[in-house]
């Protein structure tokens, strides 16, 4: 291999540069070769100045169509008036004039705040000092493919929604503007770290349930609503707060959505997807938002082309009008020819609570009411999901996320986004609002320190293959998967002077069912099973299941669910108390 370096300039590297990079791994040179390498790395060092001279390049895909310029916003993170919940993080108004369909026309969709809008400040849920280093957050100057796609259907993309810091946390309380409460009951959690899409949309699925139940509307403590959202998942973030939220979150089979333009964790277990106070909403979503986009390496040969890309929702409804023609489409047969399997060790992880646990027996009962074959069947791996989670993204999510550090494959790489190094100051901030962060470089620290560091990782990253194969296995002769979302009611937020301990507790094995299924890829659902009573409190919020198919079949999870709901939806099993 031959190396070419395009210096013929004066050095720039010295003796005692190179004496340091050798003592980084612990090596001296020979007097009599350090000229040699020293000359060596001046022409790398030169080569790279070339590069560093170059204006940025920015892919045009991802420019904004200038028919949907100028834009502008409103910040309304941390306004108690305007934004009650703190869901939003800003808000603006955006169409295309000339749209390519007419899918989601008169929809109205926020996105987390990981995602880039071009001409909107970009928070990552963080302070802008550790996004960027600076005094101000970014503001992108290109379009996430997500953002562009909605704009192409005809949707409006009405702003950024609060996400958790650094989007670690399954809870809703360490965002940097402050917690975000539960659209069902102010000062619970509404989940995270799409915490800020579970609540829009749950604001709109509280208006409609309390309208339909013949409550007193409550718009004063709600705020403004969507339609949409389009949340984030690396162990979980859509599922969760959708769970806690009442709503439907969609982690589509990792890849089938472009990632592009989105602040990554580790590319891995990075996903987005849809969240929608609707089913058949989530459907549709999808339909507009899949599709491989040329630039994100996440997709692969499986990925289907945009024009390939299922209409979800047309197909639910064939599949529906199918079934009513032969009348099927009943409470006691919608359900015929669909196998679900629900998991055993699903309804047996840590910290699930009796009470959810009988919901997830009552959805079950209830698909086999529908006249589903329902079956119990034993998953062992499953247990085993969750550390082989941490191991695979322990050692890489510091680098790849925490300090955006671009992959070696080809990408659109967020230059906007410059953390800087983590020091002192970063973790009395991070100590404060969410610890999470910290144990976070304290993990992937400890574990890149190893002797064995690659090894373990490469165990680990060969049992994401066993886990995908135990579940594939078991889907080879069901339809759809089904285990709890949320491990336990909705909490209340702890109070922020806490001392570590009492801000992480409450989020221990919040991801124990849900992460095993983004280092898998299966696609998972969170639907509404019905109502727990809140601790702490007299009020009752939401309980979540999971739905989960084959990779690419989603098709499969929207059947089953909507089947499920011919016989009551899981916001219709209400006592007839709120309080």
């Amino acid at each position: 291999m031959s190396v070419v370096f395009l210096s013929t300039g004066p050095p720039t590297v010295n003796v005692e540069k190179l004496r340091s990079v050798a003592k980084s791994y612990g090596v001296v040179v020979d007097a009599h070769e350090e000229e040699h390498y020293r000359h060596l790395l001046n022409g790398l060092d030169a080569t790279s100045a070339v590069i560093d001279a170059l204006p940025a390049y920015t892919d045009p895909r991802l420019l904004p169509d200038p028919s949907t310029l100028p834009r502008t916003y409103e910040r309304l993170a941390g306004d108690a008036d305007k934004n009650p919940l703190n869901s939003w993080s800003h808000q603006t108004t955006i169409t295309a004039p000339k749209a390519l369909s007419s899918k989601l026309d008169g929809k109205k969709v926020v996105v987390k705040d990981n995602v880039s809008i071009a001409g909107v400040p970009l928070t990552g849920g963080t302070f802008p000092e550790l996004l960027t280093g600076k005094n101000e957050y970014p503001i992108p100057q290109i379009d996430a493919v997500v953002v562009k796609r909605v704009l192409e259907s005809g949707g409006t993309i009405k702003g950024s929604a609060n996400c958790e810091h650094f989007s670690m946390s399954p809870l809703s309380f360490t965002s940097a503007s402050g917690p975000v409460h539960n659209a069902w009951l102010q000062g619970y959690t509404t989940g995270g770290s799409s915490s800020g899409c579970g609540a829009v949309v749950a604001a709109t699925q509280v208006r409609a349930w309390r309208k339909k139940y013949g409550l007193p509307l409550n718009d004063s403590e709600l705020g403004e609503g969507v339609e949409m959202a389009i949340g984030g998942d690396q162990g979980g973030s859509i599922r969760i707060p959708a769970a806690y939220a009442g709503i439907y979150g969609m982690k589509p089979t990792h890849g089938l959505i472009p990632y592009t333009g989105i602040i990554s964790l580790l590319p891995l277990i990075d996903h987005t997807g849809p969240m929608t106070a609707t089913l058949e909403d989530n459907a549709l979503l999808l339909s507009v938002l899949a599709g491989y986009d040329g630039m994100d390496p996440r997709c692969t040969p499986e990925t289907p082309l945009r024009q390939n890309v299922p209409d979800y929702l047309s197909l639910l409804d064939t599949w529906k009008a199918e079934r009513e023609a032969t009348s099927q489409w009943t409470p006691d047969s919608a359900g015929k020819g669909l196998r679900v399997a629900v998991i055993k060790e699903g309804l047996g992880v840590l910290g699930l609570s009796e009470e959810v646990k009988k919901i997830m027996e009552s959805a079950a009962a209830q698909f086999k009411a529908i006249g589903a074959d329902v079956q119990e069947v034993a998953i062992p791996m499953h247990v085993l999901g969750p550390a082989i989670w941490t191991v695979v993204s322990r050692p890489c999510i510091v680098s790849h996320g925490l300090e955006n550090r671009v992959t070696p494959m080809l990408q659109y790489a967020m230059p906007d986004v410059t953390p800087p190094v983590f020091d002192q100051k970063a973790y009395e901030i991070l100590n404060k609002h969410n610890p999470a962060v910290v144990n976070m470089f304290f993990n992937g620290a400890f574990m890149n320190e190893k002797p064995d560091a690659n090894v373990a990782l490469a165990k680990a990253m060969g049992h994401v293959q066993q886990l995908r194969d135990a579940y594939d296995g078991v889907l080879k002769d069901f339809d759809v998967l089904l285990t709890p979302v949320n491990p336990r009611v909705g909490s209340k937020h702890p109070e922020h002077t806490m001392e570590v301990d009492g801000k992480m507790e409450p989020a221990i094995g919040a991801t124990l069912n849900t992460c095993q299924f983004n280092v898998t890829g299966h696609p998972a659902l969170s639907m509404p099973a019905g109502w727990g009573k809140a601790p702490d409190g007299t009020g009752m919020l939401p309980v979540g299941m999971q739905l989960v198919a084959k990779r690419f079949d989603e098709m499969s999870i929207f059947k089953a669910a909507a089947a499920w709901e011919v016989a009551g939806k899981g916001l219709d099993k209400w006592n007839g108390q709120l309080n």
